[in-house]
């Protein structure tokens, strides 16, 4: 075993229980949707949380493979990955015991937690960001990583997720959720289209 696969079996046990809390929160609230008012913006919420996700198992690919073995990663990785899991496990509210048909209003959740969850995320971006910037100050090739798109993306991103988080007003919120999912989904197609262009992967025969 390699000290990345040694690392990311630690690392990646502790997100995927993240996006087992956000998919089997979901699936709860399909479970009572009798009950549920679900509206838009818990949805986005999770949508955001979710690709959020997928982008932290590809910095791990990206930035953790050539790292030693040390125990100061490990602990590294077990706070942002807690950080994440408790953002993932905000998202959607919890179900009630079966019989209770209090009703759940997916909106009024989302202003009642959307500190917390936009909060932890921010703050498991900073980390890496934090982490990221030391490695740069070390060593120059890890300068290198820091584009002028990052650095907009960056910026973008925390001011985005800051502004979610905190603002007092509701329309500012909104407008900030949708900003930073845009910017995250514009992302994922620019990967996506350079699969595509790529060909794609051959298949094993």
């Amino acid at each position: 075993m390699s000290d990345f696969e040694f690392f990311f079996s630690f690392y990646g046990l502790l997100l995927g229980l993240s996006v087992a809390e956000l998919t089997g929160g979901f699936a709860r609230l399909l479970h009572e949707r009798h009950r549920v008012r679900f509206g838009w913006l818990t949805p986005l919420l999770a949508l955001f949380v979710a690709i959020d996700l997928a982008t932290f198992w590809n910095q791990a690919w990206r930035f953790f493979r050539d790292a030693p073995f040390n125990p100061a990663l490990l602990l590294v990785g077990l706070v942002i990955a807690a950080t994440f899991y408790i953002a993932a496990s905000v998202t959607f509210p919890r179900v009630t015991a079966e019989g209770v048909e209090e009703r759940i209003d997916l909106d009024d959740h989302f202003w009642a937690h959307r500190r917390v969850v936009f909060g932890c995320v921010l703050a498991a971006n900073a980390m890496v960001w934090g982490l990221l910037g030391l490695l740069a100050m070390a060593n120059p090739v890890w300068a290198g990583f820091w584009t002028p798109r990052l650095i907009f993306g960056v910026l973008l991103f925390a001011a985005c997720t800051a502004t979610a988080a905190f603002a007092p007003k509701r329309g500012v919120v909104i407008a900030a959720l949708v900003v930073v999912l845009a910017y995250t989904l514009w992302n994922m197609l620019l990967a996506g289209s350079k699969l595509i262009a790529a060909g794609g992967w051959s298949p094993s025969v």
